[in-house]
C-alpha cells in the first residue's frame, strides 16, 4: 500500500467552520453517473468549530451540520444546514458555548453576578443534544443522533429540524448508540445504558418494531407503546459506563464488547456539575480487566452467562457478526491496548503540522482489524482446549480453570498507524450473515486519506487514493437486482483543499475494484463528516 505524505497540511481545512447554504447548489459531473443511482446521500458531522471567541476543543464537539448530495437523472446538487438543536440555538443566541460537549466544558454566563454563576453550577448536568454523529430511519421518519438520550427528527428533503426527542421520556436509558441495527422489515434495534440492580450500570437492548405506523405530523414516531426493553447486559465493573458506540447483531444473537475504557459514573455525577468537567475528563481505563464479550439471545430475549475475555483493546465500530456451525464470528476495527484513542482526537492535535501529527500517532494505540470467534455451546470438560473448529479461521477460544473463555483473534488487516475504520458492508443483504467484503475509510496517522476494500476471507485489499485528498466513510449502494455481494457503488464525500476550483466533491466508485465511475464537484469546502446513509 502506497503511503501518501501530507506536508502541505491540507487536511486542516476539513476541521474549519463553514456556513450553511441558502439553497442547493449544482455540481459539475465528471464521468457518467449510473442511471439507476437516484436518491440522496445524507451525512452528518461538525460544521461549527467555535462560537464567538470560544473554541470547541475536541473532534466530537463541533455543532452538527447535515449534508445532502441529491442524485437524479445524472445530475447532482449539494446542500447543507445546521441541525437546530438546543445546543446550537442557544450557542448562537448567547454567542458562547452553553452546553458542555464531549471535550469542551460550558461555563456559566460571565454576565451574571457571582451568586447566579455559583448556583448555576449546582443545577445538575445538562446533557448535549448535539446530534453530529449519524442519521437513520425509523419507519418513514429520519433521526439525527449522537450518543446521548436525545435524538432529533429531521426532514431528509429540506434538512429542516423538526423535533427534539428525549428517549428518557419513553425508556429507562441514559443514552443509546448512534449505530442501531435495522432489519429488512424496518425493525430497529439499539443498545442503551441504564441503571441495574443496586445502582449498578448495565446495558439493555432496545427494540422499535416495524409494525407501528408513522405519525404523519411533526410529532416523533417513537412512543411508549412501541419501544421495548429486551434484556440487560451486566458489566464487569458496577460504577463505570463502557465507552461503546456500536454493537454486533446476528440472526439470533446480540454481541456487546466491554472494553477497559469507561466513564467513571461518580466523577460524572459530581465533578462535572461542580467544576465544569466535560465528558473526556470522566473517562478512565482499567489496565488489568482486559476486554469482555457479552452475548444475548434475540428471541426469547435472554442474557447468556458465558464469560468471554481477551486482551485489552479500544473499539468503536463493529464490521459484521454472523453465526456459523455453532459459532459466532465477530469482525471488529480495534485499537490495541487500554489507552483511550480519543485522547489523540483533540482538534489541536489534528490541526498540527504533518510531522507533529505523525509523532502523536506514533504514541497512540495501534489499529488492527480483527476476527474473534465465540463458541455458543460451551462445555467445561473441554478446559484447556481450543473450542473453535471452523476451518477458515485461526481465531481461538480456550476455556480456563476459572470458567472464563480466553479469546485470541485472527488479524484480518494491520499496518503501522494505518487504520481501516468507519466500516461498511453490503448491509441489506449481508448484515448478520457470512460475508466476504468490507469497505472502510483509511486513516493515515488519524488523517483520512484513502478508501479501502478488504476481502475478509483472503485478506486481499484494494485502495482508492489521490494526493491531498481527504475522503469520508464510503457508503455501499447495491446495483438493482444484483447477485454478487460487491456489485454496486461506493459513495464518499472528498475534499481536495489545494484544488484550483471545486475543492469538494461526491466520489462514486465501482465497489468491485474501487475504480472511479464519476465525481460531482462543488465550489465549496466540505468539513469532516462521520456517518450517514443513502436514501433511495
Amino acid at each position: 500500500m502506497l503511503l501518501i505524505q501530507h506536508p502541505a497540511g491540507g487536511y486542516k481545512k476539513i476541521f474549519e467552520t463553514c456556513g450553511e447554504l441558502n439553497e442547493p447548489i449544482p455540481a459539475i459531473v465528471v464521468g457518467v453517473i449510473p442511471e439507476w443511482l437516484s436518491g440522496s446521500l445524507l451525512r452528518l458531522g461538525p460544521g461549527l468549530f467555535e462560537v464567538g471567541a470560544e473554541p470547541f476543543y475536541h473532534l466530537f464537539d463541533g455543532q452538527a451540520l447535515m449534508h445532502k448530495f441529491d442524485l437524479k437523472n445524472g445530475h447532482v446538487t449539494y446542500y447543507r444546514k445546521f441541525v437546530k438543536t438546543d445546543a446550537y440555538v442557544r450557542a448562537m443566541t448567547e454567542k458562547r458555548v452553553v452546553i458542555t460537549e464531549f471535550g469542551t466544558a460550558a461555563y456559566p454566563d460571565p454576565c451574571k453576578n457571582i451568586f447566579s454563576r455559583f448556583f448555576t453550577y449546582f443545577k445538575g448536568i445538562e446533557v448535549t443534544d448535539n446530534c453530529l454523529v449519524n442519521v437513520y430511519p425509523v419507519g418513514e421518519d429520519f433521526y439525527a443522533c449522537t450518543e446521548t438520550n436525545y435524538i432529533t427528527k429531521v426532514d431528509p428533503d429540506t434538512l429542516e429540524t423538526l423535533k427534539k426527542v428525549d428517549l428518557c421520556d419513553y425508556l429507562s436509558v441514559n443514552g443509546v448508540t448512534a449505530h442501531p441495527h435495522i432489519e429488512s422489515d424496518g425493525t430497529v434495534y439499539n443498545l442503551g445504558n441504564c441503571f441495574g440492580k443496586n445502582m449498578s450500570l448495565a446495558y439493555n437492548i432496545v427494540k422499535i418494531p416495524s409494525t407501528q405506523k408513522a405519525v404523519r405530523d411533526s410529532s416523533p414516531r417513537i412512543s411508549h407503546s412501541i419501544l421495548e426493553h429486551l434484556c440487560l447486559l451486566h458489566l464487569f465493573q458496577c460504577f463505570f459506563s463502557v465507552s461503546s458506540i456500536s454493537f454486533g447483531m446476528t440472526e439470533n444473537y446480540f454481541v456487546f464488547v466491554e472494553t477497559p475504557i469507561k466513564i467513571n459514573l461518580l466523577k460524572f455525577l459530581t465533578a462535572w456539575s461542580i467544576w465544569g468537567t466535560n465528558y473526556m475528563d470522566c473517562f478512565e481505563s482499567n489496565e488489568t480487566m482486559g476486554t469482555w464479550f457479552h452475548l444475548a439471545m434475540k428471541d426469547p430475549a435472554k442474557y447468556i452467562e458465558h464469560k468471554f475475555r481477551t486482551s485489552a483493546f479500544n473499539l468503536f465500530h463493529h464490521i459484521n457478526s454472523y453465526e456459523d456451525d455453532g459459532f459466532i464470528v465477530v469482525d471488529l476495527c480495534t485499537w490495541k491496548g487500554h489507552e483511550f484513542v480519543y485522547n489523540y482526537l483533540y482538534l489541536a492535535n489534528l490541526r498540527e503540522n504533518w510531522e507533529e501529527v505523525k509523532k502523536a500517532a506514533m504514541r497512540a494505540p495501534q489499529p488492527e482489524v480483527r476476527r474473534y470467534v465465540l463458541p455458543i455451546d460451551v462445555h467445561r470438560e473441554k478446559q484447556g482446549k481450543n473450542l473453535i473448529s471452523l476451518p477458515y479461521t485461526t481465531a481461538t477460544a480456550v476455556m480456563r480453570s476459572d470458567g472464563t473463555i480466553w479469546l485470541e483473534p485472527e488479524v484480518l488487516f494491520s499496518g503501522p498507524r494505518q487504520a481501516f475504520e468507519f466500516p461498511q458492508i453490503n448491509y441489506s443483504k449481508f448484515s448478520g450473515k457470512n460475508y466476504s467484503y468490507a469497505y472502510g475509510l483509511g486513516l493515515n496517522h488519524f488523517i483520512p486519506d484513502r478508501i479501502c476494500k478488504l476481502n475478509v476471507k483472503t485478506k486481499e485489499t484494494w485502495v482508492w487514493q489521490e494526493p491531498d485528498s481527504y475522503p469520508s466513510e464510503p457508503i455501499f449502494v447495491q446495483t438493482p437486482d444484483s447477485v454478487e455481494e460487491d456489485d454496486g457503488v461506493l459513495l464518499s464525500i472528498v475534499v481536495n483543499p489545494g484544488a484550483d476550483q471545486r475543492p469538494g466533491y461526491l466520489l462514486i466508485l465501482n465497489a468491485r475494484d474501487l475504480t472511479e465511475i464519476a465525481r460531482a464537484e462543488v465550489e465549496v469546502i466540505i468539513p469532516v463528516t462521520f456517518h450517514g446513509m443513502y436514501k433511495p
